[in-house]
């Protein structure tokens, strides 16, 4: 009887457990939605310097999924054929900006345990909140639209489907999403880990491949006024500053943070110190692989004389027979494809934190995802069905230049929050950290008009 009795009790969980994977959840469910896990990882006190480490990392490497999406490879790999490494060292400045401006996102969170989005909501005017949900929903679909088109040029590439029927396929990411429902924030993190590995160890390949002028390398990474003194590179360097300091990831960062379990001053201080280790650690693999993709597309196009490689449908073309070996294309498919995944996760949890945030609104998480991915599909699919392939390189671009244009509206309120000494109470931003700050804001919006200018023949 025992024995029936055990097979009973497993029949009824493994009902129950497959309800609960192949129903559609009525309401936000975690780990997509984080005000659902804020605080369910435990950090003891007691535990040894380097397991908290161990403990805290994670949401740096959320954010830095979106440092190395398919918008940053079009950025990369057509500022590489085109300028060769000259535009490197607006890779690294861009990098260096998103470490501290992710860093005070990181710290907002954990002082105030309140996100950006919710704090912009609360102390600002119902318009003006309503004004930046609209600008953060629009960073999220032009993050998103980049998404479906690398995601569908890695179907064409791989499995040589039509462009068309790619963009249709990228809307099944929405099961990944199903299928998590519930799960705890580690595993997501897990996952996020595993596709940034994949993307790192195919850029590794594709960089001993084609073996690069390293001494060129070196020179590309000091700044040079001269190198976007006209429209063409400045264009392709805001677009790469879009790509990579993406508004809604200082919502999302200041939000994920919150998953830590933290309390008291000192437990904060302690928080805020872990947190930037993994933020930097994390945006620094990001940095790197933003530079060996331009560093790939300076190699075996600018320096072999092809300067008109402006689509990565190309470069996976022509990589094999300038590497010699297939091997370099697949990998950069490859690549390309964990890179598009990996970014659906970041979106979804994104969306949720602002619409909590703003709107107080919570959707189930797959609901969430196959709106963001419908917004993003419409444009995606009329650009391929009527440009054809060459729409890939110019919405791509266009989409993080976009993504540029948004960022002043993030960047205000994240460092007059974190600026306010009665709400950060004792952990508000130094003096040297305020002004870096707000140069760098004054510098990314003046640097937005002018583009806006050129573009309108205003200037």
């Amino acid at each position: 009887m025992q024995p029936a009795s055990r097979d009973g009790a497993y029949a009824v969980r493994r009902s129950r457990y497959d309800a609960r994977m192949f129903s559609f959840p009525k309401t936000a469910t975690a780990p997509f939605c984080p005000s659902e896990v804020a605080g369910s990882i435990v950090v003891p006190a007691e535990l040894p310097w380097w397991k908290k480490v161990a403990r805290f990392a994670g949401p740096g490497l959320l954010v830095s999924v979106g440092y190395m999406d398919p918008g940053n490879w079009a950025t990369d790999i057509e500022a590489g054929s085109r300028f060769g490494y000259r535009l490197l060292f607006v890779v690294l400045l861009s990098s260096l900006a998103a470490m501290m401006l992710q860093c005070l996102a990181a710290r907002l969170g954990i002082a105030t345990r309140k996100d950006l989005a919710r704090l912009s909501s609360e102390r600002y005017p119902k318009i003006v909140g309503r004004i930046q949900w609209v600008f953060a929903e629009i960073s999220i679909i032009s993050c998103d639209l980049a998404e479906v088109l690398g995601s569908a040029l890695a179907f064409k590439l791989l499995f040589g489907v039509s462009l068309p029927v790619g963009v249709a396929l990228t809307a099944l990411d929405t099961f990944i999403v199903l299928g998590l429902q519930g799960r705890g924030f580690r595993r997501v993190e897990a996952i996020i880990l595993g596709l940034v590995g994949t993307i790192g160890l195919c850029f590794v390949v594709q960089l001993f491949l084609v073996g690069p002028d390293w001494a060129a390398v070196a020179a590309g990474f000091v700044p040079s006024l001269h190198a976007v003194s006209s429209q063409e590179p400045l264009y392709l360097a805001i677009g790469i500053l879009g790509a990579t300091i993406m508004p809604h990831n200082l919502y999302l960062h200041s939000s994920v943070v919150q998953t830590r379990a933290v309390s008291g001053t000192e437990g904060k201080r302690e928080a805020i110190r872990l947190t930037r280790l993994d933020t930097i650690g994390s945006l620094s693999l990001a940095l790197l692989i933003n530079a060996a993709i331009l560093v790939v597309a300076a190699a075996a196009f600018h320096g072999t004389g092809r300067t008109d490689v402006a689509d990565i449908g190309d470069a996976y073309e022509l990589l094999a027979p300038i590497a010699g070996t297939t091997l370099a294309a697949i990998a950069f498919a490859i690549g390309l494809f964990a890179s598009g995944q990996s970014s659906t996760f970041t979106g979804t949890i994104a969306g949720q934190v602002i619409m909590d945030g703003f709107l107080h609104l919570k959707l189930p998480c797959w609901q969430r995802r196959l709106i963001t991915r419908g917004l993003a599909i419409v444009p995606a699919f009329i650009g391929v069905s009527v440009m054809g392939d060459r729409a890939i390189g110019e919405l791509l671009v266009a989409s993080q230049v976009v993504l540029s244009i948004q960022l002043p509206f993030a960047m205000y309120p994240l460092i007059r929050f974190t600026d306010d000494r009665a709400l950060m109470e004792g952990f508000a931003n130094t003096r040297l950290v305020s002004c870096a700050a707000w140069l760098l804001f004054v510098t990314i919006s003046l640097a937005n008009v002018w583009l806006v200018a050129q573009v309108f023949g205003l200037a």
